[in-house]
């Protein structure tokens, strides 16, 4: 083991054990051609608790799996068909023309959706987020970001709100890695998103004061700095960024200098970033 990532120097006992820990209760992640983040979110899941099936489309199309078998579903990040029709968009035009009674279904229960970066595009695509009135209208939109480049960069996110998926979380230290990730909408729609705290995370600075859409702390320029909303009953959330792809302390991009921070402060260093603290979130929902 490389000295420098010494396990004597980490905090112990943090993560759940996974064959021992499992709740009942299982998630469904989405796959499909271009998607390339099933087995990090799937990862991701499990040291929380949580177990999951990857799942091609086609095989939920062909009856082979059922949504019904499942309380979480995950559309994952990627560029689901090469973005060649807009992002998240021949995917979302997939399930409903494929699947959406099945997803209405499964919306209609206690369940939680969670849409990553393309996930979110999905989402976005097929109005699920942000659902007013269980309408399911595009009123919400992912735009080429401002620069018009692929932006892939660590950034800081916070939450707007209290909920479910934002519980004892006071950051999160996120990779991003889209081309399509300006969040935009009418005054009215962002209105309506501001008073019913269906905002669940900004762009911010490191020191968590207000991105105000100043590159590259805001890398898209997304309205209001909004990074991330929640359906209006709550049960699904829409992410840009990609919390599964820094779970582990030692995947922050400036750990080392933390690590240094902690030490000389007498820390112990942590196994797991508070990215970890998301999918947490979700399993204590379900127990």
């Amino acid at each position: 083991m490389n000295a420098e990532h010494d396990s004597s120097d980490r905090i112990t006992g943090t993560s759940i054990n996974p064959v021992h820990n499992l709740i009942r209760e299982k998630a469904i992640i989405m796959s499909g051609y271009g998607i390339n983040s099933e087995m990090e979110t799937r990862d991701a899941l499990l040291r929380a608790g949580m177990d999951s099936d990857i799942v091609h489309i086609n095989d939920l199309i062909a009856g082979r799996k059922h949504l019904s078998s499942y309380r979480l579903l995950v559309f994952p990040g990627g560029f689901s068909y090469g973005d060649d029709t807009g992002a998240g968009n021949a995917y979302a035009n997939r399930i409903r023309n494929n699947l959406w009674k099945e997803l209405k279904d499964f919306l209609a229960r206690d369940n939680l959706v969670l849409g990553i970066c393309n996930g979110f595009q999905v989402l976005v695509n097929l109005g699920i987020v942000p659902a007013f009135e269980k309408n399911y209208a595009r009123d919400v939109a992912l735009m080429p970001n401002r620069k018009g480049v692929l932006e892939c960069r660590f950034v800081t996110i916070k939450p707007a709100a209290d909920s479910l998926w934002t519980r004892d979380i006071t950051s999160l230290s996120c990779p991003v890695a889209h081309g399509e990730g300006n969040f935009s909408c009418s005054d009215e729609i962002l209105k309506r998103l501001r008073e019913e705290n269906m905002v669940a995370f900004t762009y911010c600075r490191e020191d968590l004061s207000p991105a105000a859409g100043e590159y590259p702390y805001n890398p898209n320029g997304s309205r209001e700095d909004i990074a991330g909303i929640i359906s209006q009953d709550g049960k699904v959330l829409g992410l840009m960024p990609h919390p599964e792809r820094a779970v582990e302390f030692v995947n922050l991009y400036n750990w080392p200098k933390q690590k240094e921070l902690l030490k000389r402060a007498g820390k112990p260093l942590p196994d797991e970033s508070m990215n970890m603290q998301l999918f947490r979130n979700i399993v204590r929902h379900f127990r």
